[in-house]
């Protein structure tokens, strides 16, 4: 049983998919955003989950190879590191927003 790493979607995927709905203005990007990040974070907690999963099984001494529960972890663990990179620039993007004299 061979699974192979999951690939990140490449930025041109998300313009062209922000190209193909309309916006009708402010409110349709915030959704659009609101669902981007949602879906962000459900994907997060997918990874998350299926690492615990894998480690759960593993010390329960059910037959999974330990490179695959490894593999797992190091995903899950990876992706929360660029959630966690993604909120701090999103922080220090606001912030400085905040400091501009207007």
């Amino acid at each position: 049983m061979s699974t192979g790493i999951t690939t990140i979607n490449p930025i041109t995927s998300v313009t062209q998919a922000q190209k193909s709905k309309p916006t009708n203005g402010a409110g349709a990007i915030t959704q659009d955003f609101g669902e981007m990040l949602g879906n962000a974070i459900n994907g997060l907690a997918e990874k998350e989950s299926s690492a615990n999963s894998a480690i759960a099984q593993l010390a329960a001494g059910e037959d999974v190879d330990l490179h695959q529960v490894m593999l797992s972890m190091q995903e899950a663990d990876i992706a929360f590191q660029i959630a966690l990179q993604t909120r701090n620039k999103l922080v220090d993007a606001y912030q400085e927003i905040m400091r501009m004299q207007v």
